[in-house]
């Protein structure tokens, strides 16, 4: 191997074709592919797995990264890359072949499962695989290594340095600042959101949905979007971005604001430099700046009237019956109503983190083995009743609601509340950055801000932490202030609370 900066970007070049190649797998494994492919997929996930991960550790490779850092003589970029990618190396490094392997496997076997599960509606059809999948955590993170607790080793692999220390931090000022809000909501007369629970047609809700992402200026010439059991985002290159939604025929909500959620996430992916492609500058920097770019564009754009100006009569066009008699402004309230609920990915934007720390305290629970699996459905259906008062009736509603834990992401969820953290600020910046920023959204400009997000987030790859694009963007780190403004101004207009 010479000891090149090319031949370093070659090397990345070949993992990033067999990471290519595996997320294209497990695009078809949860769009099209048949049921009986199941048992020679896994095998083909732990092959190519283990393909990456030897690539990633090998001894000459990781000489030529210590070579090419040390000659000290590459501007910012290449020296941000090899630094990246040196750190990968040293964490690959503590992870064996053999157990890559076989978590390879377990995902594939486990998502598999859980859908079965979920169709029969029976949680004990999941809980062997889900057993294999939080062993398999278990043992990450010791592998891994960690100064405090255990599950912090699993929170740095999405968001670099998050911490439990930092994520208690973070939920105590949401249940000192967002669960009051919640609670004088509820002593507010409820808005009506009947009318968006009638029969919708499954085929005009999909032609919508394409509709919503164009007007977003998603390039289907580098992307797509299907329909899955759970609505996801998976990039193979800028180039090639697909995206999934959900269609509901007794829920418009379901489809439009899936659709803007993912539409979110392709944007940024298709944002990154292409001729980065391999190296860690062409790469998303962590998953909380991820989910700020989805969650901004679903509530901080997608649920604000203004854009709603320029949309709804589109919407009203295609089902007249249904909305034709609705006004705009009984559609923004209906869109934005307050009220617990059972569904994570259908919560309004306030309950919503109390979605996210039920899952945060059981994957801690599970990362300290003070719970079972076999506990795993009641504890879920307690903290519901304890926390939203809401019970579900069915494990599909409930335990069996998400895919991360099908894929062994433990770990992931708490950088959904990050994400809407960082994407209030994000927002605000972007209302001072752009002058008139609401009456371009009205008219259905959506260009200054997209141009915006494109130069100030999507084309640093991960030159920058999470942290430090923040700072660099608004001029101060991670403020949940932002997000409390923009959520009592929002719905003092909404409930007079």
């Amino acid at each position: 191997m010479k000891k090149t900066y090319e031949s370093y970007k070659e090397h990345l070049l070949k993992i990033a074709h067999l990471n290519s190649t595996l997320a294209l797998l497990s695009w078809d494994q949860e769009i099209y592919m048949p049921p009986k492919g199941a048992q020679v997929r896994a095998r083909q996930f732990s092959t190519l797995s283990a393909m990456v991960h030897e690539l990633s550790v090998d001894p000459e490779f990781e000489k030529l990264v210590y070579h090419l850092i040390h000659k000290s003589s590459f501007g910012f970029k290449e020296m941000r890359n090899l630094q990246e990618t040196q750190e990968s190396i040293l964490q690959n490094k503590k992870l064996p072949t053999t157990f890559v392997k076989k978590g390879a496997m377990a995902r594939s076997e486990a998502f598999q499962t859980w859908e079965q599960a979920r169709k029969e509606e029976d949680f004990k059809v999941f809980a062997p695989a889900l057993t294999k999948i939080v062993a398999l955590e278990r043992e990450k993170a010791d592998l891994l290594g960690f100064k405090g607790h255990p599950y912090d080793a699993l929170l740095n692999l999405y968001e670099k340095d998050l911490t439990v220390v930092k994520l208690e931090k973070v939920f105590t000022q949401i249940k000192n600042d967002i669960v009051p809000l919640v609670k004088a909501i509820s002593e507010k007369e409820q808005v009506d959101d009947s009318f968006l629970y009638q029969v919708y047609d499954k085929e005009d809700q999909f032609e919508f949905s394409l509709g919503l992402l164009r007007e977003m200026k998603y390039d289907f010439n580098s992307g797509r979007q299907d329909i899955s059991t759970h609505p996801f985002t998976i990039n193979f290159n800028a180039n090639d971005v697909r995206v999934t939604t959900r269609v509901n025929k007794n829920d418009i909500a379901e489809v439009i604001w899936s659709t803007i959620h993912e539409g979110g996430h392709g944007l940024y992916e298709q944002g990154l430099p292409s001729n980065n492609y391999g190296l860690p500058s062409g790469e998303y920097v962590s998953l909380g700046i991820h989910e700020s770019q989805s969650r901004v564009w679903e509530n901080n754009i997608g649920r604000a009237k203004h854009w709603w100006n320029y949309l709804y009569p589109k919407l009203q066009s295609v089902f007249p019956n249904q909305l034709g008699e609705v006004a705009l402004d009984t559609f923004y309230r209906a869109v934005n109503k307050v009220q617990p609920s059972l569904i994570r990915t259908s919560a309004d934007e306030l309950t919503y983190h109390i979605h996210v720390l039920i899952r945060y305290e059981i994957e801690k629970s599970l990362m300290e083995g003070e719970v079972e699996i076999v506990d795993l459905e009641e504890l879920w259906n307690s903290k519901y009743q304890e926390y939203l008062g809401v019970t579900p009736s069915k494990p599909s509603e409930g335990v069996l609601q998400d895919i991360h834990w099908s894929h062994g992401s433990l770990g992931y969820f708490p950088t959904y509340s990050l994400g809407s953290l960082y994407a209030a600020q994000f927002y605000a910046q972007a209302e001072k950055d752009i002058l008139g920023l609401p009456l371009q959204l009205e008219s259905g400009n959506v260009d200054a801000f997209l141009k915006l997000m494109r130069k100030n987030i999507h084309q640093h790859g991960k030159l920058y932490t999470a942290e430090q694009l923040c700072e660099k963007f608004t001029g101060e780190p991670l403020n949940i202030a932002h997000f409390v403004k923009y959520a009592k101004e929002k719905y003092r207009g909404i409930y007079g609370v």
